[in-house]
């Protein structure tokens, strides 16, 4: 037999894995009595065609069933993808504006349509793919993860701890993408540092010539301070806590009805109060920082601490909103930023700027800088739900490889908070929640309710 001097594998390869489908050798015998070994594929999002980290990750689980196939083991290797929701709006958002369009243009029901054949299309490349590398997954128990198996285990999982009460709805702070418009997840969310600023702003004491210097690198976000706050341990502040600052830029026009005649009296200068709390770095900054209690995490902890006010200043589309006064609403998020400072450095408000570099949170999908809103959202409460996890590590039920790995997963878990499981995406699992047309009272359940209560 004479061998070819350059080896073309697409002929051996497609030739043999031929072979394999037609014997049906990917598929597992739950009656063998040989002894069993199983392997679930992360399944690959359906967004587009596979990738060289797919290829290797792939190749790793190859090895293994191929190694316990020859050990004499029952190899089931299970292959499916993922439908990938924020990911998935995303690439069907991006043929939507090559149209000039957007998923509202053309409604839920169109854009669902897109999706499943979006989804059908990425189905049979991805699964071309895997074959094309050799991965003999057994076909026959293939699975997607809105298959109605799933979409049913889904609505059964919220029922089940909504009823044990650890799934709630409150008004909380929540990562909000502006562009992919929807919540998202603390894992969605991809932490980086940035070239910026650190803005330092004098905030007038009332009824006094001094002033306090609050360094920020959010600028726009002082249309929403509700306080300031200084680490009670600060000498330099001490005699100050308890008294008010004037909010720059915040004056507000108060109306007042007059024998049916609206009339509006000067404008009114906006107090908010000096508090203290040793969550405060003194030796950052000036030592002073503001509070913005809709638009921080940390901030709204502190909120609700001391009882202040939650004012939202920025949307959904990131863009200004009253009460922040006319001249900025309407404006995006960092062109209003831009305009407060030049109109802080009008006012002699601006004492400096330093180059800072700023820790920002973006999208994992688009990129996108994150805004922090205060929004009524779903929630899972994860302490208790962390306690087994973090047992099965520390007992050595699951290891680590390499070791370092399982103290970054403990600080995850120890520290891990509340899941916000709201999606405002049209394409994934609906949750399954009901709202009644004329109370507006909630029903959680897994049948859908008659016809007068409607699922958002």
């Amino acid at each position: 037999m004479e061998f070819k001097k350059v080896y073309e594998p697409k002929e051996i390869e497609k030739k043999w894995y031929t072979f394999w489908e037609e014997k049906e050798y990917y598929k597992a015998n739950p009656l063998s009595l040989k002894p069993k070994f199983s392997i679930v594929i992360p399944p690959p999002n359906i967004t587009g065609p596979l990738h060289i980290g797919h290829a290797l990750n792939n190749t790793i689980q190859d090895i293994l069933c191929r190694y316990k196939r020859l050990s004499g083991y029952e190899v089931l290797w299970v292959p499916g993808i993922d439908h990938a929701s924020i990911a998935t709006h995303n690439q069907i958002e991006k043929e939507l504006r090559k149209e000039g369009k957007t998923r509202f243009d053309i409604g839920k029901e169109e854009f669902l349509k897109r999706a499943w054949v979006w989804k059908e299309k990425h189905h049979q490349l991805i699964v071309s793919q895997l074959k094309g590398l050799g991965c003999l997954c057994d076909w026959s128990r293939f699975r997607f993860t809105m298959d109605e198996d799933y979409s049913y285990v889904v609505r059964y999982a919220f029922v089940y701890y909504y009823k044990k009460g650890w799934i709630y709805r409150d008004l909380r702070i929540i990562n909000w993408c502006p562009n992919c418009h929807t919540a998202i997840s603390d894992l969605e969310v991809k932490h980086k540092e940035v070239e910026g600023f650190l803005w330092y702003i004098k905030y007038p004491l009332k009824n006094d010539p001094r002033y306090l210097v609050v360094a920020t690198t959010r600028p726009e976000t002082m249309l929403g301070d509700t306080a300031v706050m200084v680490n009670p341990n600060d000498e330099r502040y001490k005699d100050l806590i308890g008294k008010k600052v004037i909010l720059p830029l915040q004056e507000r026009e108060i109306p007042i009805i007059a024998d049916e005649i609206k009339v509006i009296l000067p404008l009114q200068e906006r107090e908010i109060p000096i508090i203290a709390d040793e969550i405060v770095d003194i030796n950052f900054g000036t030592g002073v920082v503001k509070v913005t209690p809709a638009h921080d995490p940390n901030d709204f902890i502190i909120g609700k601490k001391y009882n202040l006010e939650f004012i939202k200043v920025i949307d959904e589309d990131g863009k200004i909103i009253p009460p922040a006064k006319e001249r900025y609403v309407g404006l995006d998020r960092f062109i209003a930023r831009k305009r407060i400072l030049e109109d802080l450095e009008a006012l002699g408000l601006l004492e400096k700027v330093e180059r800072y570099k700023v820790p920002v949170g973006v999208c994992a999908r688009c990129e996108t800088i994150i805004e922090p809103l205060i929004s009524k959202q779903w929630f899972l409460k994860m302490k208790e739900l962390a306690k087994p996890a973090i047992e099965a590590v520390e007992k050595g039920e699951v290891k680590f490889v390499p070791q370092r790995w399982k103290k970054v997963y403990l600080d995850w878990l120890y520290n891990v908070r509340d899941w916000c499981l709201s999606r405002q995406l049209w394409w994934g699992h609906p949750l399954p929640v009901y709202y009644c047309v004329d109370c507006n009272e909630i029903m959680v359940t897994m049948e859908k309710p008659e016809r007068w209560i409607v699922m958002r």
